[in-house]
């Protein structure tokens, strides 16, 4: 599901210096389409530009819970010892993160687990904005799915689906968790029902650009339980996935590998 040799890639052929001045972006683009591919990848992968999915994360950013998930201590400072150093204390599901399979499982894989092959895929993005506005507790339902195929053709085996629901423009305010009088939360998700449809499509995992990946009033977490619970994984707090075609772009997330993690922040890409 992924291009053979890719960290190498990374490190002797899309240099910073390379991928990001002027003619080294097409040079970097090339070589990295040049390269033989396998798994979810039917033809050679070619980009000409990156675009950020990761929020900006601070100490401030909307937790589901509602309470703050983050603490940055300052440690040492430049002007005292000479380095800037901080300790965190994290929540592992805080901004822009990964849900591994162990979150929501007894036993599934954790962060360290997920092989990178699995990271780096093919990305269709389903927009649902519309709906998502009209009704804030909309559910993508397999003939939201059927209609992208109609329209797209099918999803590439091993590909990743993200939702663009729009809801990243709301990060800012209230309206991103969207809780109501009692406390329930009004944001779009994933149908329950829908994880099976994606397993058998052999879609590795999902991203979405909302709090959750279940709509924020379920009760019961249907999704991740059917979703994560079956050995795949999901990115939540997306952002800018309107801003990619609906098909044609390379997924990569770049989750921690710590031993025993449910998951964890992440820098999420995609190659267009």
């Amino acid at each position: 599901m992924c291009i053979p040799g890719c960290q190498e890639v990374v490190a002797q052929r899309l240099s910073r210096r390379g991928l990001f001045k002027g003619a080294g972006m097409a040079a970097a683009a090339a070589a990295f389409s040049a390269m033989p591919v396998a798994g979810a990848f039917a033809a050679p992968v070619s980009f000409s530009k990156v675009v950020d999915l990761t929020h900006v994360l601070d100490p401030a950013f909307p937790t589901f819970f509602g309470k703050p998930q983050l603490e940055i201590r300052q440690l040492f400072s430049f002007d005292k010892d000479g380095f800037n150093l901080n300790e965190w204390v994290v929540n592992e599901h805080t901004g822009t993160h990964l849900d591994t399979p162990f979150h929501f499982s007894k036993d599934g894989p954790s962060a360290d687990q997920i092989a990178i092959e699995a990271l780096v895929v093919p990305l269709a993005v389903i927009d649902i904005s519309a709906k998502a506005a009209a009704d804030p507790d909309y559910q993508l339902i397999a003939a939201d799915l059927a209609a992208y195929e109609a329209t797209n053709g099918p999803l590439p085996p091993g590909a990743a689906v993200g939702l663009h629901t729009g809801w990243d423009r709301f990060v800012a305010t209230d309206k991103f968790r969207n809780a109501d009088a009692t406390g329930t939360l009004h944001f779009p998700g994933f149908h329950p029902d829908v994880a099976a449809v994606l397993a058998q499509k052999g879609v590795s995992g999902v991203v979405v650009d909302t709090l959750s990946l279940d709509h924020g009033a379920s009760k019961d977490f249907g999704f991740h339980y059917k979703w994560l619970g079956s050995g795949h994984w999901g990115v939540e707090a997306a952002s800018n996935l309107g801003m990619l075609p609906a098909k044609g772009a390379t997924l990569v997330v770049g989750g921690p590998k710590i031993k025993g993690a449910s998951g964890g922040p992440s820098r999420v890409l995609a190659l267009v």
